[in-house]
């Protein structure tokens, strides 16, 4: 979102801001957010008691499901998974959001049609993107007062880490118009040319 800002709201100083340097930086701060955040849950469930059954229902192990088969008390996990969902999901949407404002703002100052569409298809393939994984991310991680793991949470599961990466290089070669070309090829099937 900070990459798309700079390029359409400070087109002229794109260079200067986002150097190799900055880049590093914004690397650096994700591993280190995704790092601490997976540290500080991981050191939190090895304080659990497992005294029932050990199998979980569904396909991968996420804290959720751990949440769920622990026989100790979880409330103290509940509470740093909302606090961490808080921090590393919904400061990043905020910021994405209002980043996203700006941008809609200077996209909207563009005096040419053929300029504003190719700003919005710039930025609609990330908000894409962005949607479906924040909107599967709230739905997995939101419901956790439900006791019993459900085929819905295995359907959001799948989608979050199957069908939504694999979506991801679609989603953005979509804007090539060769790649538009083909896919109208392939839904409406080859025209005659008589």
């Amino acid at each position: 979102a900070y990459d798309r800002f700079l390029a359409i709201c400070r087109p002229l100083t794109y260079s200067a801001h986002m150097s190799q340097t900055v880049q590093r930086m914004l690397v650096a701060a994700s591993w280190t957010c995704a790092f601490s955040n997976a540290l500080t849950h991981t050191i939190a469930v090895t304080a659990f008691n497992f005294c029932g059954p050990r199998v979980i229902n569904h396909f991968y192990c996420d804290l959720p499901q751990l949440f769920q088969l622990s026989c100790s008390s979880t409330q103290l996990n509940l509470l740093l998974l909302f606090a961490a969902a808080a921090f590393m999901a919904v400061a990043p949407l905020v910021l994405i959001s209002v980043s996203y404002a700006h941008v809609v703002a200077a996209v909207l100052r563009i005096r040419s049609a053929e300029g504003r569409k190719k700003a919005f298809s710039t930025c609609g393939s990330h908000l894409t993107v962005v949607g479906i994984f924040y909107g599967t991310g709230v739905f997995s991680y939101m419901r956790l007062g439900s006791v019993e793991s459900s085929d819905k949470d295995k359907g959001v599961g799948v989608f979050m880490t199957v069908i939504n990466p694999m979506l991801n290089p679609l989603i953005y070669s979509l804007r090539n118009t060769d790649v538009q070309g083909a896919l109208c090829q392939v839904l409406v099937g080859k025209r005659s040319l008589t």
